[in-house]
């Protein structure tokens, strides 16, 4: 007969409420403040009483999910029917964040409203808005046009012009739309690396003063801001002035990550800012760049956010840490007394695939790291899930947010101590009935197939698919050589390979569009399944299937991220193949991946050795392959070598790492990455 909402200030958080968090992390975390409410559900009436509007915005929310999905059409038929109940809620954190980028691709205004409805529907508080790169600007600052006239378009390789941006009555709009919704909007102007934007557009504020166009490329780039000029520091002061009237939170985030200091060390202005502060290196440079922009932040009564570099140096007075490589970041910062935010990549980057991070991955993320003392518990404001967009357009941003959003959002508001994933997602596959109602185009909650191999009797390899999600249906099909595809065929329990072929399982799941099929290609040579000998530890980061992997017979793919391709840091990387017997030797090939932007290069040369009994070795081939330049090229690239054939039992292949990044590359003399896949014996 009616709904009630009571306004009451003495609505306090009930104790009972914590008593299923663990008993070091009772009362010492950071609720919501005054985000709790109280509501009875019986025939005759709803009462909600909250001590604010955001806790009467919440109890709102869980009114919603109790009506039928049908109502979320705007069509649901009367009477409603729900539960009675009576819920008494809070959340365990005050800070339970996204991080939307809208630099590398472009959201539109509507759609970052529409994601504010999402996350308030979800009982999340903040957005994180990612809003300056090196491959973008896209806030409108009067003082500065350029900024948007030039730094918020880009020249994509195939010459068409890409971008867009914010004016400040775009902002000043979704700021009023967002904070009707309970939600923060924190801006996060980067500095001073990803900042190739700027510098395209005033190009002053760079150290060397260079004409360069905003990059069309992913990466880390060495051209940042200058730390040694003032007009540098005017700029961005400047830039903070209209950044703090559109955006009235209390928090402003600097970025401070992947900042490479090469320019920095052949800059005479930085170099002298450095003898004039006594400063010992580029590393104390940085801190005191941070420094700076936090004591000016802190005159316009704002605080500092920063991502977990900037610990390196020293964090600016009263700034707060977003620890994102891992939990460290984190327990220092609080070690320092310094307040952070837990956004680590193992659970929070939902740009991440599902395979290294699935729903289950994200229901069992704890934001309390276990070293933080008890008494500083209280010290970790919250979290925030990652939404970066390299390869994600705003067409896709549905498909990696959802479903691990739900996860997310549980996890921050009630913090359960134990976890049963079963009963979560039962939970989440009724309510994927309602983002469908909302026109949500979410993704699979995990990978839907896996594969395992097996090497048969004869010298075939023996693929035993397996459905990872309840209810998908694999059907799977296979083409030998050059001919097309066989026809789709159900899967019985193992698919028998007998010859090179490719290999492609579909899934499908619910009602979505079938993913992109599992792809294999096999290959069956004489190294495969043979024993093998290496000569470094296998990287955990990128295994590729263990001990077998560069002759299981299954080549990698265009993504080093595949589980497929195995790699080393900084080292070489040799495998010895025994082939059991003395046999001929006609070529060999080898895959190596390259990718100068993410630090991994195919090696400068490949050598093969071979030898009759594993102990005297002699020189067959070598491959000589000398780097350029070369930012661009991704993915696989194949040394081979044949010619006279030669008899052997063992051969010896080793890819000569270049040990660490080129003087061109812009994290010159860094550790490099070598990656390879399958060695494959003819």
């Amino acid at each position: 007969n009616a709904i009630i909402i009571s306004a009451s200030e003495d609505v306090p958080v009930n104790p009972e409420l914590y008593k299923d968090l663990p008993a070091n992390i009772r009362n010492r975390i950071r609720p919501g403040r005054n985000e709790n409410y109280k509501m009875v559900i019986n025939q005759d009436i709803i009462l909600i009483q909250a001590p604010s509007e955001a806790g009467g915005f919440y109890a709102l929310q869980t009114l919603r999910q109790l009506m039928p999905v049908q109502s979320e059409t705007g069509k649901q038929n009367l009477p409603i029917r729900i539960p009675s109940a009576f819920i008494d809620d809070r959340p365990a954190f005050s800070h339970r964040g996204m991080l939307l980028d809208c630099c590398r691709h472009f959201m539109d205004k509507e759609f970052v409203k529409r994601y504010i409805d999402l996350l308030a529907m979800h009982k999340m508080n903040v957005l994180h808005w990612h809003l300056t790169e090196d491959q973008g600007w896209r806030i409108e600052i009067k003082q500065y046009p350029e900024l948007t006239n030039v730094g918020a378009w880009r020249t994509e390789k195939d010459g068409t012009r890409y971008g867009g941006f914010y004016t400040q009555d775009d902002i000043r709009e979704i700021v009023r739309y967002a904070a009707e919704r309970h939600i923060t909007i924190i801006p996060e102007i980067e500095m001073p690396g990803h900042s190739v934007a700027a510098i395209a557009s005033y190009p002053y504020l760079s150290c060397t003063g260079e004409n360069i166009p905003v990059e069309n490329e992913w990466g880390v780039f060495k051209d940042i801001y200058c730390a040694g000029k003032e007009s540098t520091f005017e700029f961005i002061e400047n830039v903070l002035d209209e950044v703090c009237e559109l955006f009235p939170s209390q928090y402003i985030h600097i970025g401070g990550d992947e900042s490479p200091r090469v320019r920095w060390e052949n800059c005479e202005h930085c170099q002298k800012r450095m003898k004039e502060h006594k400063l010992k290196d580029e590393a104390d440079l940085h801190a005191y760049f941070n420094e700076r922009i936090g004591k000016y932040l802190a005159s316009k009564g704002r605080i500092l956010i920063g991502w977990d570099e900037i610990l390196e140096g020293g964090i600016p007075a009263n700034g707060v840490i977003q620890s994102w490589q891992g939990e460290k970041g984190a327990i220092d910062a609080v070690r320092l007394n310094h307040y952070a935010i837990m956004s680590p990549t193992s659970h929070c980057y939902f740009d991440y695939p599902l395979e290294s991070t699935d729903l289950r991955e994200v229901y069992s993320f704890d934001p309390v790291p276990a070293a933080i003392a008890d008494d500083r518990i209280n010290m970790i404001l919250g979290a925030e899930c990652n939404m970066w967009t390299e390869h994600a357009p705003q067409e896709l941003v549905d498909n990696r947010m959802f479903p691990r959003m739900l996860a997310f959002s549980e996890v921050v508001w009630r913090y359960p101590a134990t976890r049963d994933y079963n009963s979560f997602y039962q939970r989440v596959n009724g309510h994927l009935d309602r983002l469908d109602k909302l026109g949500v185009k979410y993704g699979l909650p995990a990978v839907a197939s896996a594969i395992s191999c097996q090497t048969g009797d004869d010298g075939t390899l023996e693929v035993f698919p397996k459905p990872l999600l309840d209810d998908a249906v694999l059907k799977y099909r296979i083409r030998y050589g050059n001919a097309d595809f066989l026809p789709w065929q159900d899967i019985d329990s193992v698919i028998t390979i007998a010859e090179d072929a490719e290999l492609e399982i579909q899934a499908q799941w619910r009602s979505l569009e079938p993913e992109t099929p599992l792809y294999r290609r096999i290959v069956l040579h004489k190294g495969f399944s043979r024993p093998l000998t290496l000569s470094y530890a296998i990287n955990t980061s990128y295994p590729g299937g263990g001990q077998q992997a560069l002759c299981d017979g299954l080549l990698g793919t265009d993504s080093f991220r595949d589980g497929l391709w195995q790699a080393v840091f900084g080292d070489n990387l040799q495998a010895t193949v025994d082939l059991g017997t003395v046999q001929e030797i006609n070529s060999v090939s080898t895959r190596w991946y390259h990718y100068a932007n993410a630090w991994i290069f195919r090696p400068e040369k490949v050598s093969l050795e071979v030898s009759d009994d594993g102990r005297k070795w002699k020189p067959w081939k070598e491959i000589q392959a000398p780097l350029s330049a070369d930012h661009d090229s991704q993915g696989a690239v194949e040394y081979s070598a044949s010619g006279q054939p030669i008899s052997a039992r063992y051969i010896r292949i080793t890819g000569h790492s270049l040990g660490k990044c080129p003087e061109w590359h812009d994290a010159a003399g860094s550790p490099s990455w070598l990656f390879a896949d399958e060695f494959v014996i003819r």
